[in-house]
């Protein structure tokens, strides 16, 4: 009887500890996205830095608006973080992307984004 207890009462210890991470991730997911959306390379590269996080560990585990990052930075007009992102990446991850694609069959093809994403995918 003691037993189950104890392993109810860590359970629900465990469970509010686990809460509080998800919520964190989370809200750095939004204000990652919210940056990308306004342009705003220098907060995005402050806010990873405060993270200790590197964007290739992080990149497919982020989407804004079900995109990912570079997507959603093309679909947004974000040249300046978008490219901050492209540079980031690996050049085959960024060639593999499909990014090119996309934006060209969804009325992108004039974005500036797709020449830095053409550089990198070739280095």
């Amino acid at each position: 009887m003691k037993f189950k207890f104890v392993a109810l009462v860590a359970t629900a210890v465990a469970a509010q500890f686990v809460a509080p991470v998800a919520s964190a991730n989370d809200q750095l997911a939004q204000s990652i996205c919210a940056y990308v959306a306004d342009n705003n390379k220098n907060n995005l590269r402050k806010t990873l830095s405060d993270n200790r996080l590197r964007l290739k560990a992080v990149y497919d585990g982020i989407s804004c608006d079900g995109l990912p990052l570079v997507r959603f930075a093309i679909k947004n007009n974000a040249a300046d973080t978008a490219e901050f992102i492209i540079k980031q990446l690996p050049g085959s991850q960024v060639a593999q992307s499909g990014d090119i694609e996309w934006a060209n069959s969804n009325g992108f093809a004039a974005s500036p984004i797709l020449e830095v994403i053409k550089a990198r995918s070739a280095s």
